[in-house]
């Protein structure tokens, strides 16, 4: 077996890694909003999640094709040379590194920063740091990256709104039980489809970096359509990333910025599926979180007496800015750090240094998420408003159970009229005790959704 065969190896491990960070990382984006509103226990939703974003991997392979020569500048290597081969494939592994660290980085902190730009930004910074700015296809990045990136969470925002304005309006009549009871039965088909599109959406990115692979090691033509041993091995690894669950990120979303009832989670849902499908089928690489985000946040404008929480929304936005360039600068260390040692020993000693350093700082990262567990026991519990993170949300004492109530009819119009022994104040909304003791899953016993 070459060096070069072998470094294709590691990197194409590596990339199916990327791809299960994406799929636990961005669960949150189908989930969220029917864990916290009650349509659906925790554990079944992502075992939902992870089913169809199985299926939705096998839909296209148009971004596929985006992500594999729509990045990196392939003009500036001549794949016959297979110096040059070896170096396009140090740029995807070091690339890998900068979206794997920073998923890993944001998942911790319950961050839905977009998956999607780790690994663009990642691959922009090595191949930065290997070529210059001739190494970046620049011009696809800003028609099929940027701009949409941009423009896709105002877009999901306002479908959104008026799709929650018109939900509310047109079934003002109805009574609330009623109303949220039927509404949870339709999250369930919408948040199916939001997963059918991550996978029809996310998976196909990291096909693109495999096949990229394959073309820098000489084992595909550039011209050559994806196997299709990547694009099932793509399917598994989202998925088996997706049933792990990332519990983080699904606090975050689900309960951290926006309260969220049935009938606004099935809009946010409707939105959020409807883009990334059509996006989807035009090539456009498009962040799933995004439009999710966007869509949840566009919930929380579209319903009169909604709370959305301000600070934690730019925070998210936050992490989106800087996003591509944070996991651009790991992606140029990481490259910096192989070259360094390859030139002290040969291309295979960086990789190898690299590939050490990946798994002690994703360690690094993992223990410190055990210090404050998020799983489906604690997802739904009460959101604190004072929090700055997603470990300090969850209030002293505060459990799933605590924060529940009966879905009862209002005995006024104002939703937030529910009260009894160990329920929120009077001053909060519906939203705040979504979950339904008739829903198994989230009772005292503290088995939520097992």
């Amino acid at each position: 077996m070459t060096t070069t065969l072998i470094i294709m190896v590691i990197v194409v491990l590596t990339a199916l890694a990327f791809d299960f960070t994406n799929g636990f990382h961005d669960t949150a984006n189908a989930m969220a909003t029917s864990i916290a509103t009650g349509a659906l226990k925790p554990f079944t939703a992502v075992a939902i999640s992870a089913a169809l974003n199985l299926v939705g991997a096998f839909l296209s392979v148009n971004v596929a094709a985006t992500v594999a020569k729509g990045i990196v500048n392939l003009d500036s290597y001549d794949l016959a040379s297979g110096s040059d081969g070896d170096a396009l494939l140090l740029v995807v592994f070091t690339g890998l590194i900068g979206g794997i660290l920073w998923n890993l980085f944001t998942w911790l902190l319950g961050l839905p920063s977009s998956s999607s730009h780790a690994l663009f930004g990642g691959l922009i910074g090595a191949a930065f740091a290997a070529l210059g700015t001739g190494g970046v296809a620049w011009s696809s990045i800003m028609g099929k990256i940027i701009v949409p990136a941009v423009a896709s969470p105002f877009i999901a925002a306002m479908v959104s709104a008026v799709g929650t304005f018109m939900i509310y309006w047109v079934t003002n009549t109805i009574p609330h039980k009623v109303k949220n009871e039927h509404f949870r039965h339709g999250q369930i088909v919408t948040a199916c489809l939001v997963s059918l599109a991550h996978g029809a959406g996310d998976a196909q990115k990291t096909m693109g970096v495999i096949f990229l692979a394959l073309v820098a090691a000489g084992s595909a033509d550039e011209a050559a359509r994806i196997p299709t041993w990547v694009i099932v091995a793509c399917a598994v690894a989202i998925a088996a990333g997706t049933l792990s669950g990332g519990w983080r990120v699904i606090r975050t979303l689900g309960k951290g910025l926006v309260e969220i009832e049935s009938p606004q989670g099935m809009a946010a849902e409707s939105s959020s599926a409807a883009i990334i499908l059509t996006s989807a089928a035009g090539g456009m690489a498009l962040s799933t979180t995004h439009v999710s985000t966007g869509s949840i946040l566009g919930t929380g404008l579209g319903r009169k007496g909604a709370e959305v929480r301000w600070g934690v929304a730019m925070r998210m936005v936050a992490a989106w800015l800087i996003t591509l360039p944070c996991a651009a600068v790991v992606g140029f260390v990481s490259w910096w750090i192989a070259t360094g040692v390859s030139k002290m020993t040969n291309t295979m000693g960086g990789v190898i240094v690299d590939f050490i350093l990946l798994i002690a700082m994703t360690a690094v990262i993992v223990i410190r998420a055990r210090m404050n567990p998020v799983d489906a026991n604690n997802v739904n519990d009460e959101w604190d408003p004072n929090a700055e993170s997603v470990d300090s949300s969850i209030k002293t004492g505060t459990t799933a159970a605590a924060a529940q109530t009966t879905d009862r009819e209002p005995t006024t119009d104002h939703d937030s009229e529910m009260v009894g022994a160990g329920y929120p104040s009077p001053s909060d909304t519906v939203a705040e005790v979504v979950a339904d003791p008739t829903h198994p899953g989230q009772g005292s016993t503290g088995n939520a959704g097992k």
